[in-house]
């Protein structure tokens, strides 16, 4: 098979390359991860492959192990063996549940992260910019879906909320899962060499949609509790599939945490940060203090209070994070944890 031809298979599972790689190697993409090893595509077949030894060494960072969404060259042998991963152009991680601290990648080599949110117990604004604040760095485009309209009549309303609440710009879209011409509003999400990856809550509707996009009932679906409208993960690990329109979804399983890594910018918040550097003291700790800019647009209704409290949630997470890591990184190069700086002694105005 000549180059050319190779460089069009691999087009059809989101290859944004010009040339291959000069080692010559075979590639392909992890369009899924089991226990067992990985599945791989090449534009053509899928198969499945192990890791080579390198990719198994205790105490490797596992951002460095093959993600679903990576492109690999792989050797030849049974089954083949994945040897590199191509530098990735994009990475949507979070970090891992527990107390140590370590990334876990959800997806890499993607185009758009679609949120998909619906519209009865499982809707939460506080959940949507935590999404938004682990995309924010990601290199891919967030898209917020808010899922069940044929089952809510208060989609507009909801949008409005929205709208109001995150950044300009953000795409907002009510959609019903179910029904086909309403999925068609993502069609400019995935065409021919795009990638996008579907997130949300267990019976957010993440399936249904998937099934639709596909056109055939390919993902198990199932129902969700009256009580808070969660289900159960029918979706058992991240799979991309390729659609007719041409691109290629990333599936997820439901995610219960979402762990800030404490690297985000929070840059969703950046007006509660503009306000902020408006108050009088440059210490100002938004309370009682004369001059707090913070507490005059909370008084006026300008800063609605939720905001501001998912806002000192999500900064305070980020802060403890980045400690944790900046923790994690001293050790690995023996050196001692650092110092918490002094705090301030009295009030500083600004110049």
């Amino acid at each position: 098979m000549s180059d050319a031809e190779t460089l069009e298979l691999l087009r059809r599972i989101g290859w944004r390359g010009e040339a291959l790689p000069a080692t010559g190697r075979r590639l392909a993409r992890v369009v899924a991860q089991h226990r067992t090893g990985y599945e791989l595509h090449d534009g053509e077949h899928s198969f499945g492959a192990q890791p080579a030894g390198q990719f198994l060494k205790r105490g490797i960072d596992p951002a460095e192990r093959p993600a679903v969404g990576d492109f690999v060259e792989i050797e030849p042998g049974q089954p083949p063996h994945i040897v590199a991963v191509l530098p990735r152009r994009t990475v949507l991680s979070r970090a891992a549940a527990g107390e140590r601290y370590a990334r876990q990648i959800i997806a890499t080599n993607i185009d758009y992260v679609l949120v998909l949110t619906g519209l009865d117990g499982d809707y939460s604004p506080a959940r949507i910019e935590r999404y938004l604040s682990l995309i924010e760095d990601s290199g891919a485009r967030p898209v917020v879906l808010l899922s069940k309209t044929d089952l809510h009549a208060d989609a507009a309303e909801r949008i409005a909320e929205l709208r109001a609440r995150l950044a300009p710009g953000t795409a907002i879209h009510a959609i019903n899962g179910k029904d086909p011409a309403s999925a068609a509003q993502l069609a400019p999400c995935l065409q021919p060499g795009d990638s996008a990856v579907l997130v949300g809550s267990s019976g957010a509707g993440k399936s249904t949609l998937t099934n639709t996009l596909l056109g055939i009932d390919r993902m198990a679906t199932g129902a969700v509790r009256h009580q808070d409208s969660r289900g159960r993960h029918t979706t058992t690990h991240r799979a991309l599939l390729q659609l007719p329109t041409g691109g290629c979804l990333i599936d997820t399983p439901g995610m219960r945490e979402l762990k800030l890594t404490g690297e985000e910018n929070l840059d969703l918040f950046a007006d509660i940060e503009d306000l902020a550097e408006a108050c009088r003291f440059a210490d100002c700790g938004h309370g009682s203090e004369p001059g707090c800019a913070v507490q005059a647009a909370l008084d006026s209704g300008e800063l609605s209070p939720e905001r501001w409290r998912n806002y000192l949630k999500l900064r305070d997470e980020r802060e403890e994070q980045a400690a944790t890591l900046e923790a994690k990184l001293r050790r690995q190069r023996g050196g001692r944890p650092a110092e918490r700086p002094h705090a301030p002694r009295g009030r500083r105005e600004r110049d």
